[in-house]
C-alpha cells in the first residue's frame, strides 16, 4: 500500500500516515510519499520502535517504507 501525502499541509501527512499505521497488522509494511522529509514521523517511529526507510525521489519528494514491528 502507498499513502501519497504529496500537496498536503502539517500535520495531515503525519496524522494520515499514524492513522494508518495504527491499522496495520504487525510485520506488515507500507510506503507513504511526503514532499519533504518527515522528521517528527521519525521521531514517532523511532519511540514505537518501527522500522523505516527513507528513498529521496527524482522529483524531490520522499518515499518512506514503514514495517509495523511485531510484538
Amino acid at each position: 500500500m502507498i499513502i501519497d501525502n504529496r500537496g498536503l499541509e502539517p500535520p495531515q501527512p503525519m496524522m494520515r500516515t499514524l492513522k494508518t499505521l495504527d491499522k496495520m497488522e504487525n510485520g506488515a509494511s507500507f510506503s507513504i510519499i511526503n514532499d519533504r522529509r518527515p522528521l517528527f514521523l521519525y521521531e514517532e517511529l523511532d519511540d514505537r520502535g518501527y522500522q523505516h526507510n527513507t528513498e529521496e525521489q527524482e522529483d524531490g519528494s520522499f518515499k518512506i517504507t514503514i514495517t509495523k514491528s511485531g510484538e
